[in-house]
């Protein structure tokens, strides 16, 4: 179903859905892993309930970050190769994995999560094309 979606959903729909869908994701994540690292800071109180708002926002926002760069760039590689392949995947996630780590200004970090995210991208790819 989701391929027949990227022949005719414009690639900012497709960029959306997955950024609210991700972000979410990400959002619960913050909200199971907020309240541990805040006991950890043996924060209480209303010190407590801000770092897992922050928590919250935090992980949600990067992970819709990730997604929308992810999503838009395998849609715009897709619609100008014009096919559906494993290599949408491998850019996209190159791209992702870059834009992701490019805030730490640390180039081997940049290149390794560049490479690490395409790899998995790549074969999340091959393995639905195939």
């Amino acid at each position: 179903m989701e391929d027949e979606l990227h022949g005719v959903v414009p690639c900012s729909s497709l960029a959306v859905d997955s950024i609210l869908r991700v972000g979410t994701a990400g959002a619960l994540w913050g909200l199971c892993i907020g309240p541990y690292d805040a006991r950890k800071l043996e924060l209480t109180g209303v010190a407590r309930a801000s770092f897992v708002a922050k928590a919250v926002g935090k992980f949600g926002f990067q992970c819709g970050l990730v997604a929308g760069i992810y999503s838009v760039s395998r849609c715009g590689i897709q619609r100008y190769r014009g096919r559906n392949d494993w290599v949408n995947g491998l850019v996209a996630g190159t791209v992702a994995g870059a834009a992701v780590a490019a805030r730490t200004r640390n180039w081997t970090q940049v290149i390794g999560m560049a490479g690490l995210v395409s790899a998995f991208s790549a074969a999340a790819d091959y393995s639905r094309t195939s």
